[in-house]
């Protein structure tokens, strides 16, 4: 399926086609249950929810007699297009599969907010609503990309009984951590969504004719707009109070926020039932997945549950739909027979067929440029070897024509660099289409102005393999009350080309004094003007990557980059949302003994 604007705010919480052969170390379908039955689909059942509301549930299930396990899909996207072909694909294998509208969007009855907890009790009401179906033999499973993502973790923490497994495809996390704030700032894409599902059906406010994400040039308008708050009303949202909630709640420890959170020790401790998590190296939401895998398995309720599986492959938010991803073609292992996979993982959890599911790696990945899959048995990779990279120059690292430098070996020459951060004129990153569409982006061009600061290494003698979760440590200072901070690796080409790889950023009022100035989205700290403060910013995506013989390895510094962020307005107000003024800022980053500025890279030994 080839993504286009018209589909994309769609997609971005939505739903993808699945394709063909699975090569490799890549996770294996090997025997799964055959096509065996015709399909018969009936629309718009009734499920009576705990409070009375009734949602919609249209159900595609084997057009035979007998009980059936089940899949359970809730989507606010409507459960009528899109989900025909995936439904029917498990039906005639032996699965009752239903699709069910959120609360209030579209079919349902109920009031739509995307961060009711009753999303979370409409989870469990639904699957013992299915479960009590004459077709259904009591057990369910789970699955459905994002979103739908969010709806099994939501659900599978309230441990309704006929749960027997899940299937959350690009899940995000909990919203401070990935969207709609990443580490305390406000993604752009997510306002783009908030248009969009701003009312019971699909809107078109803001987002262009369509629907879809916002044009380039509509967006840039849009978002220089102030305050936030006003954002959806200005693009014609008359009636999305929970919008109003986004802004004003800009602490996870808000009430709003903490009534849907579900990355807490207590809530993994309530899963009963084992995960099986994908997602891509360049997905919008990648944190969500190997956040869930590494605290299952500290957590989880059961011995099943604390054995979480876990894919990552060469994708954007859309998986497994292409071997090409913006510039780079990674070959034919990229695809794999992911639902083939999904029906031996639910055949042995809802069928009971002894099929060594449980036996596989629990963890698979796909090493970009090498461009090969590999099966590991944990999340970090066991092997890794944790490398600084410090950051050097002249005093002058500023744009790809400075004379930064990343090395690993400590201190440099000069004790800092400095650069200007005006949010009148805010840095631009390279997408056109946000992080869903354009994969490893060439960064010369927004690198090439004073407001970035540059390191790179020389050309390597050989191939360097970064696979795995990345931190900055920045000892750095602004001359504001605020700011953000955000930092990126990038692989730089013999021929020029840098390509971005993943990135960490902070909003640096969250910084938490008490964890070495690592993110707290509980609560705002002080930032005293010109002070050097310790962050540590655990980038929010990893990656998988080999830096080739001859290639080089990059490290990028700014303080916005948009309109894929918000700016941040450095005036140090508590909600930033309510502003409609802005400071220019004087950011100082310190590389010295003292300060050692530094990125840590998970190095894997040449395999």
């Amino acid at each position: 399926m080839k993504t286009n604007r018209t589909l994309a705010v769609i997609v971005f919480f939505g739903w993808a086609c699945y394709a063909a052969q699975s090569h490799g170390q890549a996770p294996d379908p090997g025997k799964y249950s055959a096509e065996q039955f015709e399909v018969k689909a009936t629309r718009g059942h009734k499920a009576a929810m705990r409070d009375g509301v009734r949602l919609s549930v249209d159900v595609f299930q084997p057009k035979a007699d007998g009980r059936f396990p089940a899949i359970l899909i809730i989507t606010p996207y409507s459960n009528n297009p899109g989900y025909q072909k995936r439904g029917s694909w498990f039906a005639q294998r032996g699965y009752a599969v239903a699709v069910a509208d959120s609360r209030g969007r579209f079919d349902s009855e109920g009031v739509w907010d995307p961060f009711d907890p009753k999303h979370k009790t409409d989870g469990y009401d639904l699957v013992e609503w299915l479960a009590a179906q004459p077709w259904c033999d009591g057990k369910i499973g789970m699955m459905g990309l994002s979103y739908m993502g969010w709806a099994q973790w939501w659900t599978a923490t309230q441990a309704p009984p006929s749960l027997r497994a899940i299937v959350p495809e690009v899940a995000p996390p909990d919203q401070f951590y990935n969207v709609p704030y990443q580490n305390g700032v406000l993604v752009g894409v997510m306002l783009d969504w908030a248009g969009n599902m701003a009312g019971r059906v699909g809107q078109i406010l803001g987002t262009g004719p369509y629907g879809g994400f916002a044009a380039a040039d509509r967006r840039t308008n849009d978002y220089m707009q102030l305050p936030y708050l006003k954002l959806n009303e200005l693009r014609g949202a008359l009636d999305s109070p929970w919008f109003e909630k986004w802004i004003r709640g800009n602490v996870a420890s808000d009430p709003y926020w903490r009534g849907i959170a579900y990355q807490t020790p207590q809530s993994y401790a309530k899963v009963r039932v084992p995960s099986l998590a994908v997602t891509g190296w360049f997905d919008a939401d990648f944190p969500g997945s190997p956040m869930n895998y590494s605290a299952m398995k500290k957590h989880g309720a059961t011995a099943e549950s604390r054995r979480p599986r876990m894919v990552i492959g060469p994708w954007q938010h859309i998986i497994n739909t292409s071997r090409k991803l913006g510039a780079f073609d990674y070959g034919a292992d990229a695809i794999i027979n992911w639902d083939g996979y999904v029906c031996r993982w639910f055949d042995h959890y809802l069928k009971g067929v002894a099929n060594g599911v449980t036996d596989d790696p629990p963890v698979h990945v796909f090493v970009m440029g090498r461009n090969r899959w590999h099966a590991e048995q944990d999340w970090p990779l066991p092997q890794t070897r944790w490398t600084k990279y410090f950051l050097h120059s002249g005093g002058q690292a500023n744009s790809i024509n400075g004379n930064g430098l990343l090395s690993t070996s400590p201190s440099g020459a000069a004790e800092f660099d400095t650069y200007t951060y005006d949010p009148a004129k805010p840095t631009r990153s390279p997408f056109t289409g946000g992080h869903l569409e354009d994969g490893a982006a060439d960064t010369r061009k927004s690198s090439s102005g004073p407001d970035v600061l540059v390191y790179t290494t020389p050309p390597l003698d050989e191939e360097v393999e970064v696979t795995g979760p990345i931190t900055a440590r920045l000892y750095a200072a602004t001359s504001a009350r605020d700011t953000d901070w955000m930092v990126r690796l990038v692989d730089v080409r013999p021929d020029g080309y840098s390509a971005m790889l993943c990135e960490g950023i902070m909003r640096a009022r969250h910084r938490d004094p008490k964890r070495g100035g690592a993110f707290n989205p509980d609560k705002l700290s002080v930032i005293e003007p010109n002070r050097v403060y310790e962050y540590t910013i655990e980038f929010w995506r990893a990656t998988g990557n080999v830096f080739e013989k001859g290639h080089r390895i990059r490290v990028e510094i700014s303080s916005s980059y948009f309109p894929y962020y918000l700016r941040n307005l450095n005036t140090g107000a508590d909600n930033i949302g309510l502003e409609t003024n802005s400071v220019v800022a004087e950011q100082k980053i310190m590389h010295t003994v003292e300060y050692p500025s530094h990125v840590v890279l998970p190095v894997i030994p040449r395999r």
